[in-house]
């Protein structure tokens, strides 16, 4: 993936109501609320950034590159309009054309190319960067949707979810007359279907919904076949790190990171869960990843290079005290992919899977 900007943290009313990250050190304990909660929000909508470097692999290895691009369904399906669907912001959204469609979020981007509406994308959030996007009409500033770019390309129908804001753009766009679809986020890998089968239906190709999250969840199973026996029984444990060390952010995920769900589907267990880190972030301290132990540490790519790469992540405290530390063990997974929950998931995981056992290797 290729994403370059940096990214603003959302406010509790929407996002793009702070500073951007590297501006101003965010401290203490009400700062380390603060980022962990700008940290989920993120993550949530693919939003960490990016960078043009390869994900390094548990020894120095690279990760795939054909995350640069989503894979359509063979048939592009015929919609089935109008259609009334039920929004997760309350609302009533009834959808009578899908031929100018804007997708507020990355993930949502993904679902919508691979179903086949492609051609119908006229606008695309700063987080869609899969290849087919990137040359589309940004309609974001840092996470502000600016319902003005919005309108300006007339769209037919508009998706978002709930993390997309500010809230005075939304009511914009839905006063100008436009069908505004509210979407929920995805969480864990069982959101996967869910959300593919959402935006099928909102945009009247049900079937095709239904063709996708089969063929996505075949895949998904597919990967976890190659996962390896464990050669002692026990599975490796590993932490989940939100890093942007300009902006002397260190966090460490817990239960409600977003990515327990993909790294027990792994065969892994989540280091900072089980450790008792029952929210979704925590600052680093020595202590908190004594306790968390991991075996290897996952890392959205960018966030690893923020703190210049391996030699800069062991002199974090506590992380070179860690098993994973003295190992010089992560996962590096691009930053636009890694949470997304979506038709690439598979893909995801088969990186997490080919980084934390080495071809030839076991499980810890």
């Amino acid at each position: 993936m290729r994403i370059t900007q940096d990214f603003a943290p959302r406010g509790p009313q929407g996002p793009g109501t702070g500073q951007a990250f590297g501006r101003r050190p965010v401290r203490g304990r009400a700062g380390a609320a603060l980022t962990a909660a700008v940290a989920l929000t993120l993550l949530l909508t693919g939003c960490g950034g990016g960078n043009d470097s390869a994900s390094a692999g548990p020894k120095g290895g690279t990760s795939s590159a054909d995350a640069d691009r989503v894979e359509p369904l063979a048939t592009a399906p015929a919609p089935k309009l109008p259609v009334t669907v039920d929004s997760a912001d309350g609302k009533k959204v009834t959808v009578d054309s899908t031929d100018r469609i804007v997708p507020l979020t990355g993930s949502l981007s993904e679902i919508v190319f691979t179903l086949g509406f492609g051609k119908q994308v006229v606008a695309r959030d700063i987080t869609a960067t899969f290849e087919q996007a990137e040359k589309l009409p940004v309609v974001t500033r840092a996470h502000d949707v600016s319902a003005e770019s919005v309108l300006s390309l007339k769209p037919t129908v508009v998706l978002a979810d709930t993390t997309t804001g500010p809230s005075e753009a939304i009511d914009q766009i839905r006063d100008a007359g436009i069908p505004l679809v509210v979407v929920e986020p995805a969480k864990e890998l069982a959101d996967v279907g869910r959300r593919i089968d959402t935006v099928a239906e909102a945009l009247g190709v049900p079937a095709a919904g239904s063709e996708l999250k089969a063929r996505t969840e075949s895949r998904i199973a597919a990967v976890q076949k190659t996962i390896p026996d464990h050669a002692d029984g026990k599975k490796p444990r590993v932490a989940f790190l939100y890093l942007r060390g300009s902006a002397s952010v260190y966090l460490l995920g817990g239960a409600e990171s977003g990515a327990s769900s993909l790294l027990e589907a792994a065969g892994a267990v989540d280091a900072g869960k089980t450790s008792g880190l029952n929210k979704d972030f925590t600052a680093i301290t020595s202590e908190a990843l004594a306790k968390a132990a991991p075996d290897a540490i996952l890392l959205m790519s960018k966030g690893l290079d923020s703190v210049g790469g391996m030699d800069g992540l062991v002199k974090i405290p506590g992380i070179a005290e860690t098993p994973a530390g003295m190992d010089r063990r992560v996962v590096s997974i691009d930053d636009g992919v890694l949470l997304n929950y979506g038709p690439r998931t598979d893909r995801v995981l088969a990186e997490i899977v080919e980084q934390l056992y080495p071809k030839g290797g076991k499980g810890q």
